[in-house]
């Protein structure tokens, strides 16, 4: 079930097929244009219910680490991270992956819920533009760079 902030995307491949490069979040810096990817933590080695990743972000200048958890992990069909920053609630970026009729490829929904309190909102305001049009335009750019690179391969 996607956030009400949502981009979706169709692509000439399997859902199976994009959901393993989503969760391959050590290399999510190759399609997201904020996130520069990271790894895997706490004795996680990839995506399951629990895992946790240290992720590494960038927006011009700005520089920032946080702590991801996943919360959902379904192949081919969903999957979801919680995202804080120094044990504060940032936000929920999930993607559901549905196959289109005949094999013709998949859709896939990305979304996002701010999960930030009101003051935080305002401190973080000093990181640059976290408002729903820009994750709308993060998750544009990172469907569209998804789709590109199963085209190439």
């Amino acid at each position: 079930m996607a956030y009400p902030i949502a981009e979706s995307l169709e692509m000439a491949v399997p859902a199976l097929t994009v959901w393993e490069m989503v969760t391959d979040l050590p290399r999510m810096g190759e399609w997201s244009p904020e996130n520069q990817g990271g790894r895997w933590a706490k004795g996680a080695t990839g995506p399951a219910p629990g895992a946790v990743f240290a992720g590494h972000n960038k927006s011009g200048l700005r520089r920032w680490s946080t702590r991801v958890e996943v919360t959902e992990c379904q192949p081919g069909k969903a999957f979801e991270i919680g995202v804080t920053f120094m044990r504060l609630p940032v936000a929920h970026w999930r993607y559901d992956f549905e196959d289109l009729p005949g094999g013709a490829g998949c859709k896939v929904t990305e979304s996002w819920q701010d999960d930030r309190s009101p003051w935080q909102a305002v401190v973080g305001r000093v990181m640059g533009d976290h408002s729903a049009k820009h994750a709308r335009t993060e998750m544009a750019t990172t469907l569209a760079n998804l789709a590109k690179a199963t085209s190439a391969n």
